[in-house]
């Protein structure tokens, strides 16, 4: 069955804004030990996602890959879905803390308006955790960490 449709109707309904950046950053350090090549795949996506740069902020995921962002795990198996996820975040983020917990590297975002999306409204200034895992420098999951805690891992089987 064909993803695309669905996951666009599903984050249309379920998304809770978070995404990328207004330009880049010249610091180079972010607080949080997280592993510094993990780090950059992070930060790079958000700062080219932030300044409306969906095309290349997709350039940086793996095919397939998993997203869940108040919704169940989606699996995000061509080009088309991982841009259609990464057009449908409302808000773009800039990287202010990246730490290691287990598998995931958890960045703590402060929110931002970005081009090209709607309107982060209320979020902008607010911050968002996200739990990303970074194989061979390509995001291979992506999962809001709402209230400090962590999402549970994607499920084995069938995904959305």
């Amino acid at each position: 069955m064909r993803t695309g449709p669905l996951i666009a109707l599903t984050l249309s309904a379920a998304i809770a804004g978070c995404g990328g950046g207004d330009g880049g950053d010249d610091d180079l350090s972010i607080p949080g030990g997280a592993d510094p090549g993990e780090v950059e795949v992070i930060r790079s996506w958000s700062d080219d996602l932030r300044a409306g740069e969906v095309e290349a902020a997709a350039g940086y995921w793996e095919i397939p890959s998993i997203a869940q962002n108040g919704t169940p795990p989606l699996e995000l198996d061509s080009r088309e879905d991982v841009v259609t996820f990464n057009e449908a975040l409302p808000c773009g983020a800039k990287l202010i803390e990246a730490e290691t917990q287990g598998e995931y590297t958890v960045a703590t975002f402060e929110l931002t308006e970005r081009p090209g999306a709607g309107q982060c409204g209320p979020g902008t200034g607010e911050t968002a955790r996200t739990a990303f895992v970074i194989e061979d420098g390509k995001i291979v999951e992506w999962l809001r960490a709402t209230d400090g805690s962590l999402p549970e891992p994607a499920p084995e089987g069938p995904i959305v």
